[in-house]
């Protein structure tokens, strides 16, 4: 079973010291001592993510009379973006979906229940604990006879 290049691109993309290292050379090639600059790290670990990113597709590395330089590769960043886009465009639908019914929600149910349902303000006829004329409770509470 061959592994599938897009689950590599999104390993690779899970650190963000290789994302950092992508963003980097977003500004053009680099050798390994320009990108561990940054870091707080040495440069054997910047080397073994650039080998992670190379296995992924994300850079290609050359050498340069005595420096090896690595080099952005956009294709494997625009097949993620492009898996992405499929996502995207579902969850765009499924909110539209949800303020449609949101919507429809509010137009069958009024915001303010006390003008529309005249039982909503007269709360004695359902309170059977409240006080009548006496002082005394009515309902069940046997201590006030």
């Amino acid at each position: 079973m061959t592994p599938d290049p897009l689950n590599a691109v999104f390993a690779a993309l899970a650190d963000p010291t290789r994302r950092a290292i992508l963003a980097r050379l977003t500004e053009g090639d680099a050798n390994v001592v320009e990108l561990t600059t940054p870091f707080r790290v040495s440069q054997p670990a910047i080397s073994r993510h650039l080998r992670v990113l190379e296995r992924a597709g994300l850079i290609s590395r050359n050498r340069r009379a005595t420096a090896r330089f690595s080099h952005l590769e956009a294709k494997p960043l625009g097949e993620a973006t492009a898996y992405l886009a499929r996502y995207r465009e579902y969850w765009d639908e499924s909110y539209e979906r949800l303020d449609a019914l949101l919507s429809a929600l509010k137009e069958e149910r009024p915001t303010d229940p006390k003008t529309t349902d005249p039982e909503a303000t007269d709360t004695s006829a359902t309170d059977h604990h409240a006080p009548d004329r006496k002082g005394a409770y009515d309902g069940d509470d046997q201590r006030h006879g």
